[in-house]
């Protein structure tokens, strides 16, 4: 989406169009919506409305626009070209809406203050209803992760998040059961009687990133005090906005770049070649971009004046900074030159081109009285925004901007004597340890907030559990076997195994109980029959299985194979008395419980009973049992294999009575 929405921003979605150089990693795109939608109106009139609109908005924001440095670019709203058509910017349907698109780069505040502006807006215009996200999608649900309701996740969030009257609403899914269009989304935010308000905790959370903006904003922005040539001071001096570009064009700087620098021809030297006096100047920035600037060694093109570093610290890094950010202008100057930007016609072209295709001119005629009230309307409209946006277009076309100050007269004497404000303590560049020390304890509160309230959770959830199922026989040990069994049966697929969903559902097995005893006759021998039975000792009543089996039939059946099966059976015999009395030294077979034996009558010597007890046959269901909940309690209730196996089959095990 967002690779979508900078193309659009580049093209006439927006009259004033300056291309990314790299991916909008780093964009907030947002969205202004009147409501109730005016979608009913014809394109000339619907136009209108948003131009007024578009006009209300930012001269509400003119007074805190026209004096606040943005990063990288400043906050603006725009007309879409053809309002009746989907919006490439928002990647939504057709909608009547203002849209703009700002990019913060490495200053995340400036994403937060445009945040804090869209919150005041809905705040001051009742009306309308906005929206912001960026590459990682509803950042504002981000922000408020550990406050979110379960059922909100990035697949159910799209149209549903909206700023509205200085809150934020989310649209619940007992509203909207599945995903609600744009336009039904904004009907019921805008609908009195459905309650959409975030809950308290949402609201905290981003009240909490916001708080004291925009007035707090200027606590992001730093003063410094540079040696510069004199174009550069007066350059700033005019435009102080383009410190951005300048700090940007030296940050983003490659070889082909440098190559400008090296040569310094557009701000170190004079129209006739001669040199360029060197000026002190105050320069105000972001944090971010003194940052960028200070922290980045960068050395001096040749015939660069430098002073030397016995005439102060102080004399050093200001011109050191002043060297960094001319070089920027350079870069910046020629690389924009060369791309043939101021070349491409003026902004008023591109928004006259676009009144042309939402129909504004359609049916009148050149020169006729009605084109000309017209085009008065717009050009009167044009002049207004573009007094507005005037800084959105200075940087945009940075150097036609550059060409026109540096044509005026000027002299370095304008910059001397001039009472410049002291450079800011820069010590929050080295001392932000207690700063992002806050940061984090403020984060795990949130953490351990969000656990407590979910150990709170869990435990009226088993405590009313335990009050619906106080009897103890509800918990039968034998779903434990049944579950198991019926997994084990259970046909697996390539992706693996998979739990029966409901026992009850299941089909029923048809088997045929002869075909089937005859394939294991056929795999196992047939002398399994008569091994049992002439074992000394061995009481076939005892045995595990208490079916018999017609000997006829099979003798029959097998009667080609009897050698082959005696020799067989011989081999598995003695195999099996060879392995028993290995593990008979062993204690392996105290660790299987036994099945219970009924009394013989009391029949039989002590040996025959250590006989009886030897070949009592392993009570595999009561093992199984016994296994998973021996390590269903060492989980001691965290997850584990046993309660998640457990859980997928239905299973639910009351907690250990001797733990608690």
């Amino acid at each position: 989406m967002a690779a979508t929405a900078s193309a659009s921003t580049s093209s006439a979605s927006n009259p004033f169009p300056f291309p990314s150089r790299r991916p909008p990693d780093d964009t907030l795109f947002y969205a202004v919506y009147p409501l109730p939608l005016p979608t009913g109106l014809p394109p000339p009139a619907l136009l209108a409305s948003l131009r007024s609109l578009h006009l209300s908005l930012l001269s509400h924001l003119a007074p805190f626009l026209s004096s606040h440095l943005f990063h990288r670019d400043p906050f603006t709203l725009s007309v879409p070209p053809d309002p009746a058509s989907p919006c490439a910017l928002c990647a939504s349907p057709p909608a009547p809406h203002l849209h703009g698109a700002l990019r913060f780069g490495d200053s995340l505040p400036d994403e937060w203050l445009a945040v804090s502006l869209l919150f005041a807006l809905t705040r001051a215009f009742p009306d309308i209803a906005a929206r912001a996200w960026d590459s990682d999608g509803e950042f504002l649900l981000i922000e408020a992760a550990f406050a979110l309701p379960r059922w909100l996740d990035p697949d159910t969030a799209p149209n549903r998040v909206f700023i509205y009257r200085g809150e934020l609403h989310i649209l619940p899914p007992s509203l909207f059961p599945e995903t609600p269009s744009l336009e039904a989304a904004l009907a019921a935010v805008h609908d009195d009687s459905v309650d959409t308000r975030a809950p308290d905790a949402v609201q905290a959370a981003i009240q909490r990133r916001i708080a004291g903006m925009p007035e707090r904003a200027a606590e992001n922005l730093h003063t410094a005090r540079v040696i510069v040539p004199a174009p550069v001071a007066k350059v700033l001096k005019e435009e102080p906005c383009l410190i951005a570009r300048a700090v940007e064009g030296f940050y983003d700087r490659d070889i082909d770049t440098m190559k400008h620098a090296a040569r310094m021809e557009r701000f170190l030297k004079g129209p006739g070649g001669e040199g360029i006096e060197m000026v002190r100047t105050s320069v105000r920035m972001t944090r971010a971009m003194y940052a960028q600037l200070v922290q980045q060694n960068f050395q001096a093109p040749r015939g660069y004046p430098m002073p030397r570093r016995e005439e102060g610290p102080e004399k050093w890094m200001e011109a050191e900074l002043g060297m960094k950010i001319a070089c920027g202008f350079e870069m910046m100057y020629q690389e924009r030159r060369r791309q043939g930007e101021e070349g491409k016609g003026s902004t008023w072209e591109v928004y006259r081109k676009s009144l042309e295709k939402t129909g504004c001119f359609e049916g009148l005629l050149p020169g006729s009285k009605e084109y000309k009230r017209v085009m008065d309307d717009a050009m009167q409209y044009y002049k207004t925004s573009n007094l507005l946006s005037r800084t959105r277009e200075i940087l945009s076309a940075p150097v036609r901007r550059i060409d026109e100050i540096l044509a005026m007269p000027y002299s370095a004497d304008e910059f001397k004597g001039v009472d410049l404000p002291p450079s800011d303590d820069d010590s929050w560049l080295y001392g932000g340890e207690d700063e992002l020390n806050a940061e984090l304890r403020e984060r795990q509160k949130e953490l351990e907030e969000y656990e407590a309230g979910k150990k709170h959770r869990k435990s009226q959830k088993q405590s009313a559990a335990g009050s619906s199922s106080s009897q103890p026989n509800e918990f039968n040990l034998g779903e434990i076997t049944e579950s198991m069994q019926e997994f084990v049966r259970k046909m697996s697929s390539f992706e693996g195994a998979e739990v029966p969903a409901n026992r009850r559902d299941m089909d029923s097995v048809d088997l045929d109980v002869n075909q089937f005893f005859k394939a294991m006759e056929s795999v196992l021998g047939g002398g399994s029959q008569e091994q049992g039975g002439s074992d000394g000792g061995f009481d076939g009543k005892s045995s595990s299985s208490d079916m018999d089996f017609d000997d006829s039939d099979e003798e029959d059946d097998f009667a080609e194979e009897s050698g082959d099966r005696d020799v067989g059976d011989a081999f598995m015999e003695s195999y099996s008395d060879a392995l028993n009395k290995e593990l008979s030294s062993t204690t392996i077979e105290k660790s299987f419980a036994r099945a219970p034996q009924p009394d013989a009558n009391n029949e039989g010597a002590s040996d025959a009973a250590a006989t009886d007890k030897e070949m009592t046959p392993v009570d595999v269901d009561l093992n199984l049992v016994e296994s998973i909940l021996n390590s269903y309690s060492s989980q001691q209730g965290l997850p584990g294999p046993a309660s998640n196996l457990l859980g997928l089959m239905g299973v639910k095990v009351p907690p250990d009575a001797k733990k608690s």
